[in-house]
């Protein structure tokens, strides 16, 4: 089995939705130029809560290996060109590729690592200081990413965002 037999490439528009929220997760997308973000609703609110660039894989994890529905949507932002692979050939894949598996793992960790961040930016920080860390640590967000996503990223509304920024 060979890797380019199994990998699909995709050419989305912007705000295309990928899965949706409830929707069991079987693909794997590998983001060669765009950008996409994990979102889910909360009383009628969309609230982002990570963005993903080239070079990384995105899916529901938790919801790919656990064959359970997804507590989130996964959506483009930008026109974006992808690499999917079902969730069964993933799988296979792994399990016959050293290198690809370390790569998946490396990528895992690095997602929990970013979700450790956000909790504890949630709690230790105000919104100025998450704004300032985003500055700091993902300009690329701040340079490609609409501000309403933004300001929902950071747990503040688009008006609070904007005073933010006003007082740099």
């Amino acid at each position: 089995m060979r890797l380019k037999d199994l990998i699909t490439p995709l050419v989305v528009p912007a705000r295309t939705l990928l899965l949706e929220e409830g929707q069991v997760a079987d693909t794997l997308y590998f983001i060669r130029k765009g950008c996409l973000r994990l979102f889910f609703w909360n009383d009628g609110k969309d609230i982002t809560f990570q963005f993903f660039f080239e070079g990384d894989f995105v899916a529901s994890f938790d919801s790919m290996y656990r064959r359970q529905p997804s507590l989130f949507s996964l959506e483009s932002i930008e026109p974006s060109e992808l690499l999917s692979v079902g969730r069964d050939d993933f799988y296979r894949l792994i399990e016959q590729s050293p290198w690809l598996r370390r790569r998946y793992e490396e990528k895992l960790i690095d997602r929990f690592h970013s979700y450790q961040q956000l909790f504890l930016s949630r709690i230790r920080n105000t919104p100025q200081q998450r704004y300032e860390e985003l500055l700091r640590t993902s300009p690329e967000i701040i340079r490609r990413v609409p501000q309403h996503y933004i300001a929902s990223w950071l747990g503040i509304t688009p008006v609070s965002l904007s005073r933010i920024r006003a007082r740099r």
